[in-house]
């Protein structure tokens, strides 16, 4: 764990000095030094004192770095292409278990020739076009703002039934961490 790092950033962020820091939790300045440095761990009494003077809550102090905010700007999204006719894929953000992606199908492209399934579950929102999909004996037609959402296990497939191209918001959860860029 990194904390002694978090600390720090915290603190310049927020214009602190040690000095406050120690004035506020009775610590010493040697010891937040060591423990900005990350040469001593402190207790979680003491963590909650300094999370405390720094207003944050101490489970933030206690998340490792990938379990925090994951920023992606716009120009710089992850694009694939999948399915059939050239899906394109923007990868908007994910998490361990959690992956959202922005698709877009070209007129008469689908997720693919036949049905597939995968692990996770899907929730899908229609940002513009028409949209037919079906899984297992369920199917149906989907218009902009209509949502739908499926257990991925159960074969399914998606396809543009509309004149121009048409965009799905996809979130896509499972419970191992990500595997590879099914939709």
């Amino acid at each position: 764990m990194d904390i002694g790092s978090t600390i720090r950033a915290i603190r310049k962020r927020k214009n602190m000095t040690i000095a406050h820091i120690c004035e506020a939790t009775g610590l010493s300045q040697g010891f937040m030094s060591q423990v900005e440095t990350n040469k001593t761990s402190p207790s979680i009494a003491t963590l909650e004192s300094i999370a405390k003077t720094l207003k944050v809550p101490l489970a933030y102090l206690l998340l490792q770095k990938e379990d925090r905010m994951n920023i992606v700007r716009k120009d710089e999204r992850r694009i694939t292409k999948s399915g059939t006719g050239d899906l394109k894929v923007e990868h908007l953000s994910s998490t361990k278990n959690v992956r959202m992606m922005l698709v877009e199908l070209p007129a008469g492209a689908s997720t693919g020739e036949s049905p597939h399934a995968h692990e996770g579950e899907e929730v899908h929102v229609v940002i513009k076009g028409m949209i037919y999909a079906e899984q297992g004996e369920d199917a149906a037609e989907f218009g902009e703002g209509d949502s739908f959402s499926w257990n991925a296990c159960t074969p399914h497939l998606v396809k543009n039934i509309g004149d121009g191209p048409a965009t799905v918001l996809i979130t896509v959860y499972t419970d191992t961490e990500h595997q590879q860029d099914l939709i």
